[in-house]
């Protein structure tokens, strides 16, 4: 019975012992509660701790960065343009039991932060105009368009997005520092930022109607450069037939001028190569003249008539049956 006894009690005591330590981990901080209140100075310290067993509690909480993610929210800006805000955020415990005792633990943490974090974004917004959510900087756009090929003239900003983004962050940090919650918030940032239903229609509308001006300035551009280049066509075209035309002319003349001279030369020779020119002469003139329906009519002093008389054809002339003629005397 001793025996058990004494079995009893050295197992009573390492189960006190036991809970007498605690283990803190490196990405840890803790506070010491008695009854329910805190006791002592938070610990920081990593490592095996020391603690009244059953009646002194350890809490953990976290030393690492922790995350903040918001609601989407449907959020007016100061020209009651409604847009789409998503954002996030980090923020850390720095006073373990100051916020213990503000917060009691991370999920009233997060509460509070959804309070904080939205009641700033939205005051923020309210305060700005869309443009100055859209854009960072006025810096000119680097693309191979100019800025007003992309989107028309781009109005100057004022702010800018980033800018905005600082402000709501300051004016969180601010409410916290005040309101001695045991955290600070570390950066914030705009996850998405998108227009309405309503307003997605109108800047699609908008971008469609830009698209087609820029097509349309595009193919009024190509269709100039079309005529120019076809005039530049047609200018050397012409001036290409008309050196043709020039050289041919001058070609033909030269050969007329040639043809004549032999025919000149021809006819200045003997008196049967006289004849044989006037007749070859006459008989182009009567091809030209005179077909085999013609009536031809020679009167004996005409140079006609004498070519052929000269020459010695006149009877054969008159008498061929080819041809119908009458010699009037």
């Amino acid at each position: 019975m001793i025996r058990n006894v004494g079995l009893v009690l050295v197992v009573l005591v390492l189960l006190v012992a036991s809970g007498a330590f605690y283990e803190l981990g490196e990405a840890e901080q803790a506070i010491i509660t008695q009854f329910g209140k805190p006791v002592g100075d938070p610990v920081t310290t990593p490592g095996l701790h020391f603690k009244l067993p059953l009646i002194q509690k350890f809490i953990p909480f976290e030393k690492r960065f922790l995350e903040w993610e918001g609601d989407v929210a449907e959020l007016p800006t100061k020209d009651k343009v409604f847009i789409l805000v998503d954002a996030y955020a980090r923020w850390r415990i720095t006073d373990p039991l100051r916020f213990y005792e503000r917060n009691r633990d991370e999920r009233g943490a997060q509460s509070r932060l959804d309070d904080i974090l939205n009641s700033a974004i939205r005051s923020v917004i309210a305060r700005h105009e869309l443009l100055e959510f859209i854009r960072t900087s006025n810096r000119t756009p680097s693309q191979e368009l100019s800025a007003s090929d992309l989107v028309g003239e781009l109005d100057p900003i004022q702010v800018g997005r980033d800018k905005i983004r600082q402000e709501i962050l300051a004016a969180a940090q601010k409410i916290i520092a005040e309101a001695d919650l045991g955290m600070e918030i570390l950066d914030m940032q705009f996850k998405r930022i998108n227009y309405g239903q309503q307003v997605l229609n109108d800047v699609y509308n908008r971008m469609i109607s830009e698209r087609v001006r820029i097509s349309d300035r595009f193919r009024s551009e190509g269709q100039g450069k079309r005529a120019e280049i076809l005039g530049d066509m047609e200018r050397e075209l012409k001036r290409v037939q008309s050196e043709a035309y020039r050289e041919a002319e001058e070609i033909r003349g030269r050969a007329d001028a040639e043809a004549i001279e032999i025919f000149a030369g021809a006819y200045n020779k003997s008196s049967d190569s006289r004849s044989f020119y006037g007749f070859l002469k006459s008989m182009e003139t009567l091809q030209a003249t005179a077909d085999k329906d013609s009536v031809l009519l020679l009167s004996n002093v005409g140079e006609f008539y004498r070519f052929l008389s000269d020459s010695g054809l006149l009877p054969e002339f008159l008498t061929n049956p080819l041809l119908q003629c009458r010699l009037y005397r």
